[in-house]
């Protein structure tokens, strides 16, 4: 298309917010389109986990390089939006079975953690519990606020020239690219049928009012992630699509959050959930959709953080008829077929 192309971006999420900067930073006129509210991006603990979501999740492992190289964008992107990218890195703490089969994990995937003993986890993640005399630290995997990055991500947007509608988008109107980031379907299926392929996963999440720095702690059916409070998630709840608190579901994670850190018992606590996309074979969809004139970048299930420097390259890319990368069959929307 000649001339600057007018994009309207659905979604102020952190692929949204991510691809709308990626876009302008490639001479797009881009406008993004959101009702307002919190998303599943400012609920979620900010994590850039590539390597801890492979070790625990068996399904992640054949994507390890796919999530490095998500990851290895991030330090751009944060110097880019003036985001702090906390790189303590990550540890698992738990008993000496459960500890097993994550070092199994680490050696299924060739990488090699360090054993550290418990007073080293404790100078890493203050306040981590005395129980705990063994760790296994990994540096690759990083974090950042959640809340913050968002805001800075569409400051940084906005000094670059995009605009922002408080408001729905029903389809791609005058603009010559529609690029659908709204995470869930929000009733755009009309307009790209491969929202079809999304299904929902609801987690919860619970913060803890203390103050917290350092390492994020993964333990068995919860993690601990400072930032604004310590955040303990998150369950996997597939199928469910609401946003309903639920104490059941929440107040498992706050136990077995408290495991870890015991000195919060009793400290003010905060419950939320949020609605995950996930696709079929838990890879985003991202790239050109059926219909003309429209991109996704939905579907990244739990790495949403993680993967949005990449999404927003590959989008930018295929907007200016440039190469979308090594990835860009993986995650091409038509992967699913009609």
């Amino acid at each position: 298309m000649s001339g600057s192309p007018r994009v309207t971006v659905a979604g102020a999420g952190v692929l949204g917010l991510t691809t709308a900067l990626a876009l302008a930073d490639a001479g797009c006129e881009v406008t993004v389109c959101d009702p307002g509210g919190p998303n599943a991006s400012s609920i979620a603990a900010g994590m850039i986990a590539p390597v801890f979501e492979a070790v625990l999740d068996q399904s992640a492992r054949p994507h390890l390089d796919l999530l490095m190289l998500a990851r290895d964008l991030w330090p751009g992107l944060a110097q880019r939006a003036g985001i702090f990218l906390d790189r303590s890195g990550a540890l698992a703490v738990g008993d000496e079975p459960w500890l097993e089969k994550v070092a199994a994990g680490f050696s299924a995937l060739q990488l090699r953690p360090m054993d550290i003993g418990g007073e080293a986890a404790r100078g890493l993640a203050p306040g981590l519990s005395d129980a705990f005399d063994e760790a296994l630290l990994s540096r690759e995997d990083w974090r950042v606020d959640a809340p913050t990055s968002l805001g800075a991500l569409a400051s940084a947007a906005r000094a670059a020239g995009v605009t922002f509608q408080r408001r729905i988008v029903r389809g791609r109107g005058d603009a010559d690219v529609l690029v659908i980031a709204t995470g869930a379907k929000e009733g755009l299926e009309d307009v790209a049928p491969e929202l079809a392929r999304l299904s929902p996963i609801k987690g919860h999440i619970v913060r803890v009012a203390a103050e917290s720095a350092g390492a994020t702690v993964r333990g068995e059916g919860v993690y601990a992630a400072p930032g604004s409070g310590l955040a303990f998630g998150a369950t996997m709840e597939p199928g469910r699509g609401d946003v309903a608190i639920e104490e059941g579901q929440a107040m498992p994670l706050l136990a077995a959050g408290l495991r870890l850190f015991p000195g919060l018992r009793g400290a003010p606590i905060q419950m939320a959930a949020g609605v995950r996309a996930t696709t079929p074979d838990g890879l985003p969809m991202v790239g050109a959709g059926a219909a003309p004139g429209v991109m996704l970048a939905v579907g990244s299930r739990r790495n949403g953080w993680l993967l949005a420097p990449l999404v927003a390259t590959m989008v930018a890319a295929c907007v200016t008829g440039r190469d979308a990368g090594p990835y860009a069959a993986a995650l091409d929307p038509a992967r699913f077929g009609a």
